[in-house]
């Protein structure tokens, strides 16, 4: 039983929603975002809280149930106070700079790489070493610091490459010497 989907969802007054059958709309200071919800599940609103309910007991319904939930709950987060991923780079010689709103990741690559973002997702860097990537929708700015991150992920000897915030890389011991 999904516990997460039992749970109402808080409106704050600054955010606007409308629901058009299966389809969501929520608006808010930051933006505006539209999510299609499964026909398996009903959403209703009242006063300031969205309530969802199964359409009936089958196994997909109630897998749907809590991902409809959170799904919901992401796009007023998203539109009240917007998601944030920043990943650090560790490792000598590489380092990442903006030129206008593109990245450019110089990895150790006979070329520098260059990240270009899509629409409503922002890109920053703090002395050449922290990249901050922010915007409205949490699949989007998910997906892009794992894009960044695939140019160079952390290796295991020595843990140099692109590492999110608190990613922990477990360290693997390198060779032993040979004994002469």
């Amino acid at each position: 039983m999904s516990r997460i989907g039992k749970k109402n969802i808080l409106v704050p007054k600054e955010i606007e929603i409308q629901i058009n059958k299966q389809e969501i709309t929520v608006k808010g200071p930051k933006g505006e975002l539209k999510q299609t919800i499964s026909p398996l599940i009903e959403i209703f609103q009242e006063e300031q809280q969205i309530i969802i309910h199964k359409k009936n007991a089958s196994r997909q319904a109630q897998q749907l149930f809590g991902l409809s939930r959170t799904l919901i709950n992401n796009l007023i987060v998203g539109v009240s106070e917007g998601f944030s991923k920043k990943l650090e780079i560790s490792g000598v010689g590489y380092r990442s700079q903006m030129e206008g709103n593109d990245l450019i990741l110089n990895m150790g690559y006979s070329h520098p790489v260059r990240i270009i973002p899509p629409h409503g997702i922002s890109i920053s860097v703090n002395k050449n070493t922290t990249i901050i990537i922010s915007g409205i929708n949490k699949e989007n700015v998910g997906q892009i610091a794992a894009n960044i991150r695939n140019v160079r992920p952390p290796e295991p000897y020595k843990g140099k490459g692109i590492r999110y915030e608190n990613e922990i890389v477990k360290r693997k011991v390198g060779k032993a010497g040979r004994g002469k």
